[in-house]
């Protein structure tokens, strides 16, 4: 875990982010905020790429929750059975989609509580639903963005949890409604697990990391 970077350093950081791609968007295809919370929900411990090709025909026939539970679970498993998982997460699609036509009327809810009291949706996932369809800056902190916080200073912490408050206390509140997209994007493509691209990174000079590749 790097140290903290200063107040500059981080400001810097997040504004060649915002030249380099001044509105990052999500990768998760979604039409409405049932979509997109039931793409999120569905890729946990999956890529993006494998849920879109997934859900690109289940959300032409089931785009609502009512929809959903028209085509039942079966029906949805058809769908979604190349995703890692898949059979939990039909129940829980089919258990959360009930709650929002019984207790929401078939609405998404939009408080973090709430969405998280849905069966299938952890904190993560109710902060990119809130971020992205609501656009509030919550922060959805990944094996990515977490990784990038620890090896470049940005925002360390010991756990998930402890990263988002850092991002939250440490980026300047410009950039905090799409911190969490550069953060991810950045580390998926540029900042690796296993072979970082340090050599073309636009943040090389400020990253506090010590093992750069060159």
């Amino acid at each position: 875990m790097a140290a903290q970077l200063d107040y500059q350093s981080v400001r810097e950081i997040f504004a060649r982010f915002r030249a380099a791609e001044p509105e990052p968007k999500g990768e998760l295809a979604h039409v409405n905020a049932y979509t997109l919370l039931v793409a999120v929900a569905l890729s946990a411990q999956a890529t993006d790429a494998g849920v879109n090709k997934a859900t690109a025909r289940l959300f032409e026939i089931a785009d609502t929750p009512e929809k959903m539970l028209a085509l039942g679970e079966e029906g949805l498993i058809e769908h979604i059975r190349t995703i890692g998982l898949y059979r939990n997460k039909a129940k829980n699609v089919m258990k959360l989609s009930r709650i929002l036509v019984e207790d929401y009327g078939g609405e998404v809810p939009s408080s973090r509580a709430a969405l998280q009291s849905l069966p299938g949706v952890g904190r993560k996932t109710a902060n990119v639903v809130l971020n992205m369809w609501w656009r509030y800056p919550a922060q959805a902190v990944d094996t990515h963005i977490f990784r990038l916080a620890n090896r470049s200073g940005i925002a360390p912490g010991k756990d998930v949890l402890a990263v988002e408050r850092a991002i939250e206390d440490q980026v300047p509140a410009e950039f905090q409604l799409h911190a969490h997209h550069w953060m991810i994007l950045h580390g998926r493509y540029v900042c690796k697990a296993r072979k970082p691209l340090c050599a073309t990174c636009l943040i090389r000079d400020l990253c506090a990391y010590e093992e750069k590749n060159l």
